[in-house]
């Protein structure tokens, strides 16, 4: 019988443990949080010293049960779950349930899942840390008050069923002015002189851009001064003046952290930070590799420092050394500074075995979980190594008083970017080769191209970029950006536009509401400090009570006022293209549980409604029609024949165009665990063809 109980949060976590432990552990699994607020009501005693009332939340009532019975035949339990603020909280709520003494070694934590670390953890079993708990408990209580104060006065003075939040609604805010920025913007002019020239002595050819008038910078805003630059250069000789020469370090971008994990793969692999947070954490809590059974691939991953163990530097280093010889090893152990204000609970995001080469799981990991691995694995490695050096060149030269400019960069010796180059959310520096120019030397235009150019207005934020302004303005925690996204997302607050994240028009009716009536809740300023406040907490310095009591009085006086005297807000409805065939109205366009659909908007008198039809260009295998995509009731695309119920064709994956080569019937698009692929719609056939570079519609198909 099993002398030891160990309760983790999920299923997977509790497998790869379990491995680790051997027989005399019993290890399971409580499923993320077992108690929380309730939904029906506030659920906080504000009279009372905002004294919290938890539930067990619905569907968690046999899991409880279950890890009762498992306790109370075990003579010892542990409490294994996440190592941070959340987790602290869950192992709390269990320790509530289970009438354990929250002051005994019942708490262990580990950064990796491992067997080194989970061993480890339990010889340094600890009490649990209701510092911690605390914090976590006072920003779950400031979001239901504000949660839940401020959106029924959303209801009952915009539109029911929105919702406002302290951390979304600042995160909707900053989209919003962004998007205000971009309207407001007024382009400048501007123009640039580009010469094709030809050094004489050496016949070698290389561009130089205009800089300005006899070495002193000017910007050319008119096409008047265009043209006078281009007259008086026409057939001159240009003349070099100066050459500068220098050299260029390029120090590895530091191991990533929550945040900057999320930024780079949405540069670089598309992920949401929704999907990028999944797969990771399922690499987190292990993947079986075979042979070795499940392993935990990866370190935890919400943090937001940069340090890393010694272990684990000292295993890159050799593992480097290895691989790419000793001058690539830097001469003391790379080091990072955080950014200010950041935690230090945790490590950075690593893999947990230098040993796990991406290429040598590959076929053990999805498409997203290699790419992903091989990411933050290449980050990592990088990270340890030497620094990247560039030889720099900047030529300038003068052709009757205009001073033009050339520069070029050549890699010295490639250091870290032999394994990993960070992505940028601006233009990246290209490697520029020059000849051999000396001061003296002339050259003659072989080709002289002028452009009108125009300032461009601010970029709309991505999720990449959300994230990152987000961090630096102290919004939020790592462990908070995905799910405000998605929040501000699936409200319909922000849309998605390729990789842009667009305000709706109900996302400035909103954001313009809370700024007339709750400007505190969406101030930057305001937001960043209560995150100071709620570190306090943890760091023991203020009491979580008083934190929450400071700040709702006067927001609750806000609530009141607004209640009372906040005047109602109309959204314009969009209107379609599309004539309603009861009354002959333009019809509009309202959201609904399921989405978009089309209205009538004379309703009440006229009650016409109708789905959004989008159409794909591939017929019906049955009757020739069009084919159209739907949704079923619980929001699941599917695709079936426009003359339904007439014809009753039906598919619940994407069909193709490429007919199948083997019985000529329709090919179309699955997703697999290894990614997409196509297959034959006959299931007698069985054909499947598989390609290693996507085509439009198998990119379209993983989208949605």
């Amino acid at each position: 019988m099993s002398e030891t109980l160990v309760i983790v949060e999920s299923p997977a976590k509790a497998k790869t443990i379990a491995k680790f432990l051997g027989s005399k552990y019993k290890v399971v699994a409580s499923n993320g949080h077992v108690r929380d607020l309730p939904k029906s009501q506030l659920g906080v005693k504000i009279e009372k010293n905002f004294e919290p009332k938890y539930i067990t939340l619905r569907g968690r009532g046999d899991v409880l049960e279950r890890i009762r019975k498992e306790a109370k035949s075990v003579e010892k339990v542990f409490l294994a779950t996440d190592p941070d603020r959340e987790g602290e909280a869950i192992s709390w709520h269990l320790a509530q349930v289970l009438n354990l003494d929250e002051n005994s070694k019942c708490r262990i934590v580990f950064n990796e899942i491992t067997s080194n670390a989970v061993k480890n953890s339990i010889k340094g079993a600890r009490p649990i840390d209701m510092r911690l708990v605390n914090a976590q408990q006072a920003r779950r209580i400031l979001d239901r008050l504000v949660g839940y104060e401020i959106s029924p006065i959303l209801w009952r003075k915009v539109r029911k069923g929105l919702s406002a939040g302290r951390v979304q609604s600042v995160a909707t805010r900053i989209i919003c002015d962004r998007e205000s920025e971009i309207r407001d913007f007024v382009p400048e002019e501007y123009w640039n002189i580009t010469a094709k020239l030809r050094d004489v002595a050496n016949k070698k050819t290389f561009d130089a851009k205009y800089y300005g008038e006899n070495g002193t910078k000017r910007d050319l805003c008119n096409e008047a001064d265009t043209k006078e630059v281009l007259d008086r250069i026409h057939d001159q000789i240009f003349t070099i003046t100066e050459v500068k020469e220098g050299v260029k370090t390029r120090h590895p971008a530091p191991p990533f952290t929550t945040s900057s994990l999320q930024q780079e793969a949405s540069r670089k692999l598309g992920f949401t930070t929704k999907r990028t947070m999944m797969i990771a954490q399922q690499l987190y809590e292990g993947i079986d590799i075979g042979g070795k059974g499940a392993v935990g691939l990866i370190s935890y991953i919400r943090t937001d420092s940069v340090r890393i163990a010694t272990e684990a530097q000292q295993a890159a280093r050799a593992y480097i050394d290895g691989r790419f010889g000793k001058v690539y090893v830097p001469e003391k152990p790379n080091f990072y500074k955080g950014r200010d204000g950041a935690q230090d609970a945790h490590e950075a995001i690593r893999p947990t075995s230098v040993d796990h080469e991406p290429s040598t799981i590959k076929d053990h990991l999805t498409s997203e979980q290699f790419r992903l691995y091989k990411l933050i694995y290449e980050r990592f490695l990088a990270s340890q190594m030497s620094d990247a050096t560039f030889a720099t060149t900047q030529v300038t030269l003068d052709c009757a008083g205009a001073t033009f400019r050339a520069n070029g960069i050549r890699t010295i010796f490639d250091g870290f970017t032999a394994i990993y180059t960070e992505g940028r959310d601006d233009v990246q520096e290209k490697e520029t080769i020059l000849p051999e120019l000396a001061t003296g030397d002339s050259c003659k235009a072989e080709k002289i191209e002028h452009e009108q150019k125009f300032t461009q207005p601010p970029p709309r934020y991505t999720e990449a970029t959300l994230v990152k302004a987000l961090e630096e303005k102290g919004i939020g925690r790592p462990s908070t950006y995905s799910p405000t996204i998605s929040t501000i997302v699936e409200r319909g607050y922000i849309a998605r536009e390729k990789k842009q994240l667009v305000p709706t028009e109900l996302g400035f009716v909103v954001n313009r509401f809370m700024m007339d009536n709750f400007e505190e809740i969406v101030d930057v300023q305001f937001t960043a400090g209560m995150e100071n406040d709620l570190d306090g907490v943890e760091e023991d310095k203020v009491g979580w009570a008083d934190v929450l009591g400071r700040f709702y009085g006067p927001f609750h006086k806000k609530v009141e006022i607004a209640l009372e005297k906040a005047p109602p807000e109309k959204i314009p409805d969009e209107v379609s293209d599309v004539v309603c065939e009861k009354c002959g109205a333009m019809m509009v366009y309202k959201l609904g549980r399921f989405g978009k659909f089309l209205a009538c908007p004379n309703f009440p008198t006229c009650r016409n409604t109708k789905a959004i039809v989008e159409k794909i260009d591939v017929p019906c295998p049955k009757c020739g029609a069009a084919l159209i995509k739907r949704k079923s009731k619980r929001g699941k695309a599917f695709y079936g024949c426009e003359k339904y119920p007439e014809c009753d064709f039906v598919s619940w994956d994407k069909p193709t165009k490429m007919p199948c080569p083997q019985c000529g019937g329709m090919m179309v698009q699955k997703i697999g665990q290894n990614g997409s692929y196509i297959a034959c719609l006959n299931k007698e056939c069985g054909y499947i063809h598989r390609n290693a570079k996507k085509n439009k519609d198998e990119k379209e198909a993983e989208a949605e």
